[in-house]
């Protein structure tokens, strides 16, 4: 079977969710992102994406860079941008509640608004809105089942998720819900919840297939189901045994990680294919790849999953 007419980006993650001694698993995760010596790297990495085969790579200006300095970047890559990723966190677990009205509350959302100021620089309509990664949340030692569910926390990240999808619609940014285990928006409760709190005139969906399926949902019956919200997509694939391990025995989501749940595709067990075809014919979104631990050398890996994108769409 082969797919059609879908736009491919490819997320640098290859490079950045790394092991500090990658034959050794219990060595330390690195976050290169974090790295405030990555951005003398990252030109070398976007340059790695294109000469793989990929012409788009997802928006990431790093918190050590203006836009310009990423602009060319991007531009000397000769890549173009796929709709960026932003977080909301949830104030409660930060040990705040502030008011509404406040000048707390109102630069809780100053990630918001950058990352709405860059999609604009760089002419993008949509992006990925997600609850925030929390690695000291409770959900990061048991994820992928919902665990330590409230129906108060869900509230609340919904009401925080709203003012986000109100600031990102007024600067004419349309956001898309995105489902990431570990976080507080894993399981389809939680993200239909939040979808049937705020309207579709506001707030697409922007699933990630990999985590739906981790979490032990179809992502084919999820995009079906919301066919008519959904406008960008995350493609990864995955060692189903240990995504069932994870739910049903109990590991980390790093620990997960580093026995390898993620896999490049058509290397794991998914069926992106069948998946991707789930999506109403008039889709014009992005579908942007991610490995999030690569199974083998950062650059091979690029051009394998370059590759998979070559053999399923005939190119």
């Amino acid at each position: 079977m082969q797919i059609k007419n879908l736009r491919f980006a490819l997320n640098a993650i290859q490079w950045i969710n790394v092991k500090e001694d990658p034959n050794d698993l219990e060595s330390a995760s690195l976050w290169r992102f974090a790295d405030p010596t990555f951005v003398a790297e990252y030109p070398e990495v976007l340059g790695e994406i294109r000469a793989a085969g990929f012409d788009a790579t997802m928006m990431e200006v790093l918190a050590t860079q203006t836009l310009q300095n990423f602009a060319g970047m991007v531009e000397q890559a000769g890549l173009k941008l796929a709709p960026g990723y932003v977080q909301v966190p949830l104030m409660s677990d930060h040990g705040d509640r502030f008011e509404k009205g406040t000048f707390e509350r109102a630069h809780w959302f100053d990630g918001v608004r950058r990352r709405a100021e860059e999609s604009n620089f760089f002419g993008l309509k949509t992006v990925f809105l997600a609850a925030e990664v929390n690695y000291l949340a409770s959900r990061w030692e048991r994820p992928a089942i919902g665990h330590d569910f409230s129906q108060d926390r869900l509230d609340e990240m919904t009401e925080l998720i709203d003012e986000a999808v109100d600031i990102l619609n007024a600067e004419g940014v349309r956001p898309g819900l995105h489902n990431h285990v570990g976080t507080w928006i894993e399981t389809e409760y939680e993200y239909e919840h939040v979808l049937n709190s705020i309207g579709a005139d506001r707030l697409g969906v922007s699933f990630d297939i990999g985590h739906l399926e981790w979490a032990g949902i179809s992502a084919k019956d999820a995009i079906t189901k919301w066919a008519d919200r959904v406008q960008d997509l995350h493609l990864k694939d995955l060692d189903l045994e240990i995504a069932r391990r994870t739910r049903e025995v109990g590991l980390s989501y790093e620990r997960a990680t580093d026995l390898g749940l993620y896999l490049e595709p058509g290397i794991g067990g998914l069926d992106l294919v069948g998946t991707l075809q789930a999506l109403p014919d008039d889709f014009d979104g992005w579908i942007i790849i991610e490995v999030d631990r690569a199974s083998m050398d950062p650059a091979a890996s690029a051009r394998h999953t370059a590759g998979w994108v070559s053999e399923v769409t005939g190119s």
